[in-house]
């Protein structure tokens, strides 16, 4: 059974930097592609990034352009998310998510994906 466990939430200033990690247990994480998600209180989850299982292609949410980098360490079993000049907007509960294969277009799509992990929370505040 794959279980996937995030971490590196903090309570963050505004215009300063996290590194969220996510780390699979139970099997080998290069036959997933993984997406990060967050969910704010009061907000509907939605899609922030998603690599493929080669790191050949990325998907990022059109308001973390440019401030969020996604890359995976297969040989680590572990998928990271680059968080850089983060805004109070970014406050909320993120996610990594497995996806057995590619969801290609669709890769913000919750259901698309088969394995969640417990979620790490992010604030950024002064």
């Amino acid at each position: 059974q794959l279980q996937l466990v995030e971490s590196g939430g903090d309570l963050v200033q505004p215009g300063g930097s996290l590194r969220l990690s996510c780390a699979a247990s139970g099997i080998t994480l290069d036959s997933y592609s993984i997406g990060w998600f967050r969910q704010a209180p009061g907000k509907e989850r939605e899609g922030v990034s998603c690599i493929s299982r080669s790191s050949s292609n990325t998907y990022y949410a059109d308001s973390v352009k440019g401030r969020f980098t996604i890359s995976r360490d297969n040989a680590k079993n572990t998928v990271y998310l680059q968080m850089t000049s983060l805004k109070p907007e970014d406050t909320a509960v993120y996610y990594c998510a497995a996806h057995y294969w590619w969801p290609g277009p669709n890769w913000s799509a919750a259901h698309e994906y088969n394995y969640w992990g417990q979620g790490t929370q992010v604030t950024v505040s002064s």
